[in-house]
């Protein structure tokens, strides 16, 4: 009887003391939940119009570097991958002088790829550390390939390769402007592209929208309603090749498109390979210590934790 009293009497403040500590366990997640400083909202806004090409010109490791240094009052014109596109937006967003590209940073180009020659490739794998969104495949002694879907086009893997078997080529060029200019092919208003449109739209406007190339305000104006029938053109008293606009327009947001699921994947390429270089450091640094622990008490090392 007295050993059941002892262990009931110790049973009471053992359970009361793992609430309370069980209750402040939650307090604490909940308050690490609440008062854990925010993501800052502009600069997400900032790196999600810059290219995720990662490719260091800017003076920074990567674009989600370089949009913080942005946000704390960087210059904005550091961005040759995104050039002068870019930089209107970004001066649009925050509201900055949209100067000219910082040369020093390098000069904006057509988007290219890497491409590598496979006969002289040796092998080296030096190209693959060097490759920021991990678009290069191959292995040590074995021929290397690049993804082309997969690269961004950042250069950084042509100085490490000690034979010089990589290049960088041009992607397909996209469909040229229609050479008019406004004096010559004025649009008068005068609606009679509106009222031969067989779907609905508003031809005059965008044309006036497409010549300006102001095309993230089209999609209220459903150009993709068009269906290039032409008749827009034949009503026109100014003989516009309306049609022929409409179908740069829409090249052009599908390039627009395109480039934004390209960065979208390279910024998830990248997220990736930096997760998977902190896990590699992590487990060497274990590794490391083990052998140390191992050599001051004189036994064999163990395997370090897989996680």
């Amino acid at each position: 009887m007295i050993a059941i009293d002892i262990a009931l009497n110790l049973a009471v403040p053992v359970a009361l003391a793992t609430a309370i500590g069980i209750a402040f366990g939650f307090l604490l997640g909940f308050a690490n939940r609440r008062l854990r400083a925010s993501p800052d909202p502009t600069v997400d806004r900032i790196d999600a119009l810059l290219p995720q090409t990662q490719c260091a010109q800017c003076g920074y490791p990567g674009c989600r570097p370089y949009a913080e240094a942005i946000a704390q009052g960087e210059a904005i014109n550091k961005c040759p991958p995104g050039g002068e596109a870019t930089l209107g937006r970004l001066a649009d967003l925050l509201g900055r002088e949209a100067v000219a590209l910082d040369a020093s940073a390098g000069a904006e180009q057509p988007r290219r790829v890497a491409f590598i020659i496979e006969d002289e490739c040796i092998g080296c794998a030096r190209c693959l550390a060097a490759c920021p969104v991990d678009a290069i495949v191959g292995a040590h002694q074995f021929m290397h390939t690049v993804i082309p879907e997969a690269c961004t086009g950042c250069d950084l893997c042509l100085e490490p390769c000690p034979v010089d078997c990589i290049e960088m080529r041009p992607l397909e060029t996209r469909r040229a402007k229609p050479l008019l200019t406004d004096d010559a092919l004025a649009c008068i208003n005068c609606g009679d592209c509106v009222d031969a449109c067989p779907v609905g739209l508003m031809p005059q406007t965008l044309y006036r929208i497409t010549r300006a190339e102001e095309l993230s305000k089209l999609e209220p104006w459903r150009l993709d309603a068009c269906i290039e029938c032409g008749n827009c053109d034949r009503a026109c008293p100014s003989h516009i090749p309306l049609v022929a606009n409409f179908k740069w327009a829409k090249d052009a947001l599908e390039h627009e498109h395109e480039n934004e699921a390209r960065a979208a994947s390279a910024k998830q390429r990248h997220a990736q390979r930096l997760t998977r270089l902190e896990g590699n450091e992590r487990e060497r640094q274990e590794r490391r210590q083990l052998r140390l622990d191992a050599l001051r008490t004189g036994s064999a090392p163990s395997a370090p934790v897989k996680r």
